[in-house]
């Protein structure tokens, strides 16, 4: 495996040090691979199954669900190790676990524990030639590499392209894909900041050259191919609505789709992003390790997903919200039983007038980190809404070392004064309190990690150091 990362490794050195013409052929040849392999044969009878259960009834999406579960873990008891071992020492039978209720004689997985039993959690059942090895990119230095099959892979982009389906959206539509691939060199200093994957459809932005020097650049290759679909990280997607609002800039041509992936999406980064494009961004919730998925209607609810994976809400420990904690049916070959995602949802209690099954999630509210640590102990999550109508703020991040003392890192607009500094600081006074010592650190722009994800809160508290907290 230490192979196969070090290849990788060189192999993206490599073709960063390539001319931009043989750039564009890679990331073609890279995207008619993807299109070969994830989209071909079994895709599309799975994304027809999976849009024929659209409107299933509760009870029709429920048995399905408990069906599937009840299969995957009797695979799990007899073709796992670390499971085999543990239904044994529990005196547990695999068979009695038939319903999502019934997984709760499980105990919670967290990944800690698939990262130290790494090969104990992988199937014996599953043939080597059907394997394909695939990584998370670990926002919080904990990446987690396991294997898959190319089957479950399909499913999984089946269900999200039902999801892309039921706003209109194609494989055929055109898109601005603003992610943490690295497809242009970090010392590159002139544009193209972008490559063009055409099989595919997309153009590539780069999230690690978005400088107000180069923001001009992004918008007129916006303007000259006018791709009508964008989707990407929302802080990159929100980092260019800001530029956009802020200096009054008319892209040219009328975007029909935002979508977002692999972060959170925060109320203030909505705002903007509606101003800036005239469209309100969609939300879906997924994983690599697949054992939730949450997709948005054209009602704009939040459905779970419930023939994807077996998904449950268990309280969190403050009872501000509900831990994701999931079992992902449809890898065999790495089963993970009520694993903990480690986000953070509200639910609702609602009906969706759309007609579709599935739980309705109120709100995806982050991670552990999101949130900041009070004198005292207590956790403060969603502070996300103080930069609501902040809109001379292009881009923020709290910073915390110690519980109650914090540091708001601030990217200024032109038009930011001190009057923004003050209503920033009674904002953060009305939800914090005068128990917490916040101090202002002006940057030109925040630091972003390898993956190109940007994390609202970064939480450096020692754990000896979390107060009164309970965990």
């Amino acid at each position: 495996m230490v192979t196969k990362i070090k290849k990788s490794v060189d192999l993206e050195a490599f073709y960063l040090h390539l001319p931009i013409l043989l750039q564009n052929a890679i990331c073609s040849i890279n995207g008619w691979h993807i299109w070969r392999t994830r989209y071909a044969e079994s895709f599309r009878r799975l994304l027809e199954e999976s849009e024929t259960r659209t409107y299933w009834s509760t009870e029709q999406m429920r048995n399905y669900r408990d069906q599937r579960l009840h299969a995957f873990v009797q695979h799990c008891a007899h073709t796992v190790p670390y499971y085999r071992r543990w239904f044994r020492e529990n005196d547990v039978e695999p068979k009695d676990i038939r319903t999502l209720e019934d997984l709760r004689q499980l105990p919670i997985l967290t990944k800690e524990e698939v990262q130290d039993h790494n090969s104990e959690f992988t199937s014996e059942a599953v043939p080597e030639r059907e394997k394909r090895l695939i990584h998370t990119s670990g926002t919080t230095g904990g990446g987690l590499r396991f294997v898959t099959t190319l089957q479950a892979q399909r499913e999984q982009v089946a269900i999200w392209w039902r999801y892309f389906h039921w706003h209109g959206l194609s494989c055929n539509t055109w898109c601005g894909y603003f992610g943490g691939r690295s497809v242009v060199s970090p010392s590159q200093i002139h544009p193209p900041f972008w490559r063009y994957n055409y099989p595919g459809k997309q153009v590539l932005f780069s999230a690690y050259h978005m400088s107000p020097h180069n923001m001009m650049a992004y918008i007129e290759e916006l303007r000259r191919r006018q791709p009508v679909w964008l989707h990407g990280y929302p802080s990159l997607l929100a980092l260019l609505a800001s530029y956009i609002v802020d200096k009054g800039i008319d892209i040219g041509y009328q975007i029909r789709w935002i979508t977002i992936g692999s972060e959170n999406l925060l109320s203030h980064q909505i705002d903007v992003i509606e101003k800036a494009f005239g469209v309100r961004p969609l939300q879906h919730y997924g994983m690599t390790e697949a054992v939730a998925n949450i997709s948005e209607c054209e009602d704009g609810q939040l459905h779970v997903d419930e023939d994807f994976s077996a998904v449950e809400f268990v309280p969190d420990y403050d009872g501000q919200g509900y831990k994701v904690v999931g079992s992902n049916f449809t890898n065999p070959a790495t089963p993970l039983l009520r694993y903990d995602v480690q986000d953070i949802v509200t639910l609702s209690e609602n009906t969706c007038s759309c007609g579709r099954p599935g739980r309705i999630v109120s709100g995806i509210d982050g991670r552990y980190e999101d949130y900041i640590i009070l004198k005292n102990g207590t956790r403060l999550g969603r502070l996300d809404h103080v930069f609501k109508d902040m809109i001379n703020i292009r881009e923020a991040q709290i910073r915390q070392k110690l519980p109650g003392k914090i540091v708001i890192c601030v990217v200024r607009c032109d038009s930011y004064t001190d009057a923004d500094e003050k209503m920033l600081l009674c904002e953060f006074r009305k939800r914090v309190g005068n128990d917490v010592d916040i101090s202002l650190d002006y940057v030109d722009a925040l630091e972003r990690p390898r993956t190109g994800k940007l994390r609202f809160v970064i939480s450096e508290v020692p754990e000896g150091q979390l107060g009164n907290i309970s965990i």
